[in-house]
């Protein structure tokens, strides 16, 4: 079973300290159960190493950067990365459409994942 994993998961994997660490480890392990591949987006992974980037930068470990980039290149290499944001021209209508019907949930980046998944 393929499942789509958000940004909000990914961040609690990554990052030991955040508030939904144990929540994102905890439905991983449940899914691993079931054989589930993940699916890895570009733009949620570019939207999780900029969240993690923030976040060292505001608590002041730039000497960790490095270590991060270096970590999410080894475990998000290219060839495990489902490329989609050069469709975005394409979808970009859709994408709008998409966030308005669903009243203010989705925002961009979401709509384009759920279209996408649609195929």
């Amino acid at each position: 079973m393929k499942i789509a994993i958000d940004t909000s998961i990914l961040v609690g994997l990554l990052d030991h300290n955040d508030l939904w660490h144990t929540q994102a480890v905890d439905l991983v392990a449940a899914l691993s159960k079931v054989d589930f591949a993940g699916v890895y987006f570009d733009c949620v992974l570019a939207e999780t190493i900029s969240v993690m980037t923030r976040r060292t930068f505001e608590k002041k470990r730039r000497d960790k950067i490095d270590l991060l980039y270096n970590r999410f290149q080894t475990e998000f290499t290219n060839d495990v990365i489902t490329w989609i944001l050069p469709d975005v021209p394409d979808l970009y209508a859709d994408v709008l459409s998409l966030m308005s019907s669903s009243g203010g949930e989705l925002n961009f980046n979401d709509a384009l994942i759920a279209l996408s998944c649609r195929g």
